[in-house]
């Protein structure tokens, strides 16, 4: 329990619910692959502050669509390209960056790792495999695409592509043998029954930045502030650590 005194601390908060003012219901817009940080981040969070947490978690493109819907919700914790979109940008306030990751290469648990240390063994690692899955509807998910065609392959990888309706699904693909490669966010593919065969080469290697801002509309601004300031403390990036991201 000694860590809810320490966050009580970091935020300058009794991390309960201030007197005459209730706890609220915080509709989360969320890059889907954060989902592991921000449900074990947000259940320690609800604990303490008597706040709840509502994730939505989706790809960029049905993020950017949440955003600019019209529906209400107070806080978004999102790839840096959903504000991008000048429309979904209009929807928040300031943003500041929560944690970050790069790309890489998994195989179920067992096999044989191909050599990924250069773009050319990259390129005859995925022209080799039999299959490879991803998560096409997302900002990470067009960054490996974009990938197949500075490495000349895209036309190639369309036949052997097997596209996953969510993040989480694609290290169950290849646990369960349904692809050969799972090529995507490395902590995503950190999971039971993958081994993560390494990160991309340098020379195609880029990190994803999820940004957190408070709704620009939000009816619980001080309550999305408090959560935000929380994905931000020593305690969250320890969190964020282990489940293999990159804080701030």
């Amino acid at each position: 329990m000694r860590w809810i005194w320490i966050a009580a601390a970091m935020l300058g908060l009794t991390m309960t619910v201030a007197p005459g003012i209730s706890a609220a219901e915080l509709n989360v817009l969320a890059g889907g692959s954060m989902t592991a940080s921000l449900k074990d981040l947000g259940a320690r969070f609800e604990q303490v502050t008597g706040h709840k947490l509502v994730f939505h978690f989706a790809g960029t493109p049905d993020l950017i669509k949440q955003a600019t819907s019209g529906a209400p919700f107070d806080l978004g914790v999102v790839p840096i390209d959903v504000m991008k979109d000048a429309a979904a940008r209009a929807k928040f306030g300031p943003t500041v960056d929560v944690a970050r990751v790069g790309y890489g290469v998994a195989v179920r648990a067992g096999a044989a790792k191909p050599d990924i240390g250069t773009p050319d063994a990259l390129k005859a690692a995925l022209l080799a495999a039999r299959s490879i899955t991803l998560y096409p509807e997302s900002a990470a998910g067009a960054f490996v695409l974009k990938t197949f065609e500075r490495l000349g392959i895209a036309a190639e990888m369309k036949a052997k592509l097997k596209p996953q309706a969510g993040p989480g699904d694609i290290p169950k693909a290849v646990a369960s043998g349904e692809a050969e490669l799972g090529v995507f966010l490395t902590n995503v593919l950190a999971a039971p029954g993958v081994e993560v065969v390494g990160p991309f080469p340098p020379a195609l290697q880029q990190e994803l930045v999820f940004v957190g801002a408070v709704a620009a509309e939000s009816r619980n601004a001080e309550a999305a502030k408090a959560f935000l300031d929380y994905l931000t403390s020593p305690e969250a990036a320890a969190v964020m650590k282990l489940k293999g991201m990159t804080p701030g």
